[in-house]
C-alpha cells in the first residue's frame, strides 16, 4: 500500500509532462503543441508578435523564414543546425549551395530567441523557433494556420556535406527531387504541396539561367517555358552576371500566399525547372498541380499537413542535444 502510495505521489509530481506526451506524443513522435503551455506560457505569442513585425517590414521575410525551416529540416532533421556560424568547432551550413548569398532571416531569429531567452531562459529551442516562424509566416501573407508540435531541442552540430547533397536543387531531376523527399520520409504528395511554397518569395537569376539559355545542353531555351515570360526573364537574368538579380517565384500574386503557383505552372510559367517539372514529368505530380490549381482549399490543407509532416523530421527529443541561448552557437562555445 505504501508503495502504491509513492508512486501515486509521484506520478502527480511528473504527470503534466509525462501526461502531455501520452496522449499526444505519438502522431508526431515526442512533439507536441502543448509543449511550452506551462514552461513558458507566452512563447507563441512572442515569436508571432515579432515575426509579425519582420513581415511588416518587408513582406519576403514571410517567405525567407519558411525557407530556413525547410533548409534546416532537411540537414540531420529539424534541430536548428543551419543556424550555427562557422567556430572552432563548427563548419557552418550557411556556406553551402544553397544557402550562400541566398538564406536569410537570422537576425529576425536572433530577436525572437533574445525575447524568448528575457521571458523564459533556457527553456525555448531554436529549433522549434524556425517551425514556429514558418507557421506565424505563412499565416500572416494569407496562407494556412497549422498547430505546430513543438518539444525540438537543438543539434550540437552542423553538415555542410547533408546541406550540399541533400536539399533539393532546382535544376536537380524530378526523380532526384523525389528521392530527397522520400530519404526523410516525406511522400509526393508533400514534394507537391511544399513545392508551394513558391507561391511568395524571390528567386536568384543564377537558379534559373540555364531555362533561359541553355536547358539541355544544345543552346536552346526551355521549350516548357512561356515563350513572352522567358524573354521577360533574360531582360534581368543576362548570360552572364547578375547572378544574385531577384525574381518573384509567383509572377501573379508574388506577396499572397494562394493556389497561383500552381495556376503559374500549367500556364508554363513556373519560374524554376523544379517547378515545371512537376507538371512535365510525372503523371502523379502532374494530377496534384492540377488539382490544387483547382481548389485552393485542398492545397491549403495538404501544405498544413505536409508542414507537419516536414517538422517531423528527426527531431532531437528528451536530453538529446541543448536548448541553445544564442541560436548561432552552441552552449559551451565562447
Amino acid at each position: 500500500m505504501a508503495t502504491s502510495m509513492g508512486c501515486l505521489i509521484l506520478l502527480c509530481l511528473v504527470s503534466p509532462l509525462l501526461l502531455a506526451s501520452v496522449v499526444h506524443g505519438h502522431p508526431w513522435g515526442g512533439l507536441f503543441p502543448q509543449f511550452y503551455d506551462h514552461l513558458c506560457p507566452k512563447a507563441k505569442e512572442i515569436v508571432q508578435s515579432i515575426v509579425a513585425q519582420a513581415v511588416a517590414k518587408e513582406t519576403r521575410m514571410a517567405a525567407s523564414l519558411v525557407r530556413l525551416h525547410f533548409h534546416d529540416c532537411f540537414v540531420k532533421g529539424c534541430d536548428a543546425s543551419v543556424l550555427l556560424d562557422n567556430s572552432s568547432s563548427i563548419v557552418s551550413e550557411k556556406g553551402s549551395n544553397p544557402n550562400k548569398n541566398s538564406l536569410r532571416g537570422f537576425e529576425v531569429v536572433d530577436q525572437i530567441k533574445a525575447a524568448l531567452e528575457a521571458a523564459c531562459p533556457g527553456t525555448v529551442s531554436c529549433a522549434d523557433i524556425l517551425a514556429l516562424a514558418a507557421r506565424d509566416s505563412t499565416v500572416l501573407v494569407g496562407g494556412p494556420y497549422w498547430d505546430v508540435p513543438l518539444g525540438r531541442r537543438d543539434s550540437l552540430g552542423a553538415s555542410i556535406q547533408g546541406s550540399n547533397n541533400d536539399i533539393p536543387a532546382p535544376n536537380n531531376t524530378l526523380p532526384t527531387i523525389i528521392t530527397k523527399f522520400k530519404r526523410l520520409g516525406l511522400n509526393v504528395v508533400d514534394v507537391v504541396a511544399l513545392s508551394g511554397g513558391h507561391t511568395i518569395g524571390m528567386s536568384r537569376c543564377t537558379s534559373f539561367r540555364q531555362r533561359l539559355y541553355n536547358q539541355t545542353g544544345n543552346g536552346m531555351a526551355d521549350s516548357t517555358l512561356d515563350v513572352s515570360y522567358a524573354a521577360q526573364l533574360r531582360q534581368g537574368c543576362p548570360r552572364s552576371g547578375g547572378d544574385n538579380n531577384l525574381f518573384p517565384l509567383d509572377l501573379a500574386t508574388p506577396a499572397k500566399f494562394d493556389n497561383f503557383y500552381y495556376k503559374n505552372i500549367l500556364a508554363g510559367k513556373g519560374l524554376l525547372s523544379s517547378d515545371e517539372v512537376l507538371l512535365t514529368k510525372s503523371a502523379e505530380t502532374a494530377a496534384l498541380v492540377k488539382a490544387y490549381a483547382a481548389d485552393v482549399n485542398l492545397f491549403f490543407h495538404h501544405f498544413a499537413q505536409s508542414m507537419v509532416n516536414m517538422g517531423n523530421i528527426s527531431p532531437l527529443t528528451g536530453s538529446q542535444g541543448e536548448i541553445r541561448k544564442n541560436c548561432r552557437r552552441l552552449n559551451n562555445d565562447h
